[in-house]
């Protein structure tokens, strides 16, 4: 799948997502914002991808929004519109990789600013480059993360690191991100990196990896009550299909375990 915006390329069940607007730092127009929005939910109807690698094309992920479309595009005047269930379709450009069945893994490199960043906090894992350069940027135009970027920083960080990076704008790099636990690791290459976890991943059962990603999207305030019950449905879902005996046998015959999609 292609577009002027946004590149997807699947090939042993990973889906390669690329922002394609390379001369402007893959800045955020309307185009994008729909074209990511699009992205998500075909990813979302297909049966043969088990993770998705989510990343930027030339010189960085993300610069954010496109300051030059701001102020023209009509579009951007629709916040109240619910397009994608819970979400408009600037908050789906992050919340739907949140949303999809499998793990989505996010390669920052360069810049990932404002709204750039909120893309990558939808990301179940963040791979980053130590000298990449991050910022919650909106408090600098005078506006606020809208793209579920602080419910999605909420999750990861202290409530006063995310307030901090949130009233500030400051520009932290790949490595602090780590330390604050908005990243998951640094790499030279996080692309790459990214690339060889999506196939560690691909290889384990799916049914199993997108059970446990729907009991970590159980909300936080969700009571043990109902995490515990959702937790045995998982895994009685899991003791009566096809991925057990396979991953069983498998062992038994010292070979890769081959899962139906």
């Amino acid at each position: 799948m292609t577009n002027d915006r946004v590149t997807i390329a699947v090939a042993d069940a990973i889906a390669n997502v690329t922002l394609n607007r390379p001369d402007k730092l893959n800045a955020l127009d309307g185009e994008m914002f729909t074209a990511l929005s699009e992205a998500s939910a075909a990813l979302a109807k297909r049966d043969d991808v088990r993770v998705v690698v989510v990343s930027g094309s030339g010189r960085g992920f993300c610069a954010g929004i496109d300051l030059a479309s701001l102020g023209g595009d009509p579009s951007f005047g629709a916040l109240h519109d619910r397009s994608y269930g819970i979400a408009n379709v600037f908050q789906n450009a992050a919340w739907g990789w949140r949303s999809l069945p499998v793990p989505v893994i996010a390669a920052i490199h360069g810049v990932a600013f404002g709204g750039g960043l909120q893309i990558a906090l939808g990301a179940d894992i963040r791979i980053v480059a130590p000298d990449a350069k991050l910022a919650v940027m909106e408090a600098r135009w005078g506006l606020i993360p809208d793209m579920a970027g602080i419910a999605l920083l909420r999750g990861l960080v202290r409530d006063d690191v995310a307030r901090e990076l949130t009233y500030t704008a400051r520009q932290f790099s790949g490595a602090e991100a780590v330390e604050l636990g908005l990243a998951t690791r640094v790499a030279d290459d996080p692309h790459g990196a990214a690339m060889a976890l999506a196939a560690q991943i691909a290889a384990h059962s799916p049914r199993a990896v997108s059970g446990a990603k729907r009991l970590f999207g159980l909300s936080r305030d969700a009571d043990a009550d109902a995490r515990l019950r959702a937790e045995s449905r998982e895994q009685q879902r899991l003791l009566t299909g096809p991925d057990l005996p396979e991953t069983i046998a498998a062992h038994a015959e010292k070979r890769a375990p081959r899962f139906a999609d």
